[in-house]
């Protein structure tokens, strides 16, 4: 896992100093704020943009299903939040297993809450069809 952060943090370095350089060879002389801001709010548009179409066509199948990914998305990103504060505080082992553990156990309750969602719906179903007329 500290060797993946570290990866992250070497990309994100290259990106940073090419679009610096970039910026200087433009004669733009953006700062590191401007730069932060150009980019960021670039990335994020595309991103939210992106997002709202797909959510957009889900949203005429299921809300459930961008709920469920909304939630996923909080999940991944506290998991990642602990095991880099474990890293950084040294409490506890940072490890990419105790990541996907968690991970796959917001999966596995979710998996329980479908199933009982199902069970619930097929009892609905029979109900109506053979109980209540």
């Amino acid at each position: 896992m500290r060797e993946f952060i570290w990866f992250l943090v070497d990309v994100m370095n290259l990106f940073h100093d090419k679009f610096i350089a970039l910026s200087d060879q433009l004669g733009l002389g953006l700062n590191d704020k401007a730069l932060h801001f150009l980019v960021i709010g670039v990335m994020g548009i595309v991103g939210f943009l992106c997002v709202n179409m797909v959510f957009h066509a889900i949203a005429r199948i299921s809300i459930t299903a961008i709920a469920f990914i909304f939630s996923l998305t909080l999940v991944i990103l506290f998991v990642f939040a602990v095991e880099i504060q474990q890293g950084i505080t040294n409490n506890g082992n940072m490890d990419f297993t105790d990541a996907a553990v968690s991970i796959y156990g917001f999966l596995a309750f979710f998996g329980l809450y479908l199933l009982i969602r199902g069970v619930m719906f097929a009892l609905g179903w029979v109900w109506k069809r053979y109980v209540k007329s």
